[in-house]
């Protein structure tokens, strides 16, 4: 009998999940529902505990196990779910041994974690692109996150790991490798850092036609990769920000380390090194203290830097971190607000789409007939194609959120 997985959340997760199908049946796992879930906000477990309940009254015989960062940040609530058989913690869910274990809850001390051990995986479900770890766990402790409780402390995976994966993945078809982690700009092995490994990457791999990164934390964007951004046309112009507020304060009280006065200059910065560039930023709606005014700077962010796609997230408190102490908004004030910054995120998008119509794109197509332009903008085309193939074609218009091929 087949093992599901159901991935939650981030392209870590995802990359995972494939580990986890092979080392589940390697464990002798069989006829069985794992749940890669994630901890990011309440709304990410609220999901995952519907799903498990809604798979076990469709697969009331089948065995469910529950693993991710929601499982291993508190266990507790899904050990005690009776539609639960197992709870494996994120270092377990990678390890064929703690699959043939029995133990209902198998989740060990994150914090302990010193290492990554590279799982070389051939594909990626279901995906055009192959995410590749590269680091995971993160040292810093914002006042909103839980992910560290997740994850653990900053580890990062040799160079030479990064380049054989990327080589496997690219020797099998994938056109597009994206590097990935939870706090990657925070990547070290030894004295190299993110932007020297992208171009020992690229060189060691010529194949890799296209290069990714996901989130970035721009305030740890050191010299080499703003070097890689200007000169090599295969890393692409598209990067996702974690900004999460453009107020100094409540920077402060996240204990982000960077002021809306950096933001915009690694923007303005960027733009100036390769201006086919696109910003795609994460931000916090209603947190703790949040006052009009400092929300309103949130607003304006979306402008100063000139982002195109935003990942709005309502402030969620999650229990454990300093946030969730803190003097909390009124959930209609931070719905309303979560409201007003998708809005205009829609605008800005809008704005991006209206300046491609008659340009001319070189795209990669996906499943569903859709492919993505450099900048990560989703292109509607006439036909399904077959995913994974680079095409040439010229914008005809827009439906306010992807681009229409001629």
């Amino acid at each position: 009998m087949s093992i599901s997985v159901l991935t939650f959340g981030c392209r870590l997760n995802i990359a995972e999940s494939e580990v986890i199908k092979r080392e589940a049946e390697a464990g002798g796992v069989t006829d069985a529902v794992v749940f890669n879930t994630c901890a990011v906000t309440a709304e990410a477990v609220k999901q995952a505990r519907q799903s498990i309940r809604r798979v076990r009254r469709e697969q009331p015989d089948t065995r469910i196990i529950v693993t991710g960062c929601a499982a291993q940040a508190d266990s507790a609530p899904f050990a005690a779910m009776p539609e639960v058989n197992r709870v494996l913690g994120n270092d377990e869910k990678l390890s064929a041994a703690a699959w043939r274990g029995d133990a209902r809850v198998a989740v060990g001390d994150i914090m302990a974690s010193t290492g990554i051990r590279a799982h070389g995986i051939d594909a990626i479900d279901g995906h055009t692109r192959a995410f590749v770890q590269v680091q995971n766990g993160c040292d810093h402790r914002c006042t909103f996150c839980i992910i560290p409780f997740g994850r653990g402390n900053s580890r990062s995976l040799p160079a030479e790991d990064v380049i054989a994966q990327a080589r496997r993945l690219v020797a099998n078809g994938y056109r597009e490798i994206v590097l990935t982690g939870v706090d990657i700009t925070s990547y070290r092995d030894g004295e190299l850092k993110l932007g020297a490994l992208v171009k020992r990457l690229l060189r060691g791999v010529p194949e890799i036609a296209r290069l990714r990164l996901s989130s970035i934390d721009s305030v740890e964007a050191d010299v080499d990769l703003l070097d890689a951004l200007a000169k090599e046309p295969r890393l692409m112009p598209h990067l996702h920000l974690s900004l999460q507020a453009g107020d100094d304060m409540i920077l402060k009280r996240m204990k982000r380390r960077h002021s809306r006065a950096d933001a915009i200059a690694f923007c303005d910065e960027v733009r100036r090194l390769r201006p086919d560039v696109v910003f795609g930023a994460d931000i916090i709606a209603g947190f703790p203290t949040e006052t009009d005014d400092m929300f309103a700077r949130s607003l304006d962010l979306v402008d100063d830097c000139g982002l195109t796609q935003l990942h709005v997230f309502p402030f969620s408190p999650r229990p454990g971190t300093p946030a969730a102490r803190m003097p909390q908004l009124d959930r209609a004030l931070i719905k309303g607000r979560a409201q007003r910054l998708r809005e205009r995120g829609e605008a800005a998008l809008r704005a991006h789409l209206d300046a491609q119509v008659g340009a001319t794109h070189r795209v990669l197509t996906e499943r569903g007939g859709i492919a993505r332009t450099e900048q990560f903008t989703a292109v509607r085309l006439n036909a399904s194609l077959a995913p994974g193939l680079f095409l040439d074609l010229t914008v005809a218009g827009h439906d306010g959120r992807q681009l229409l091929a001629a």
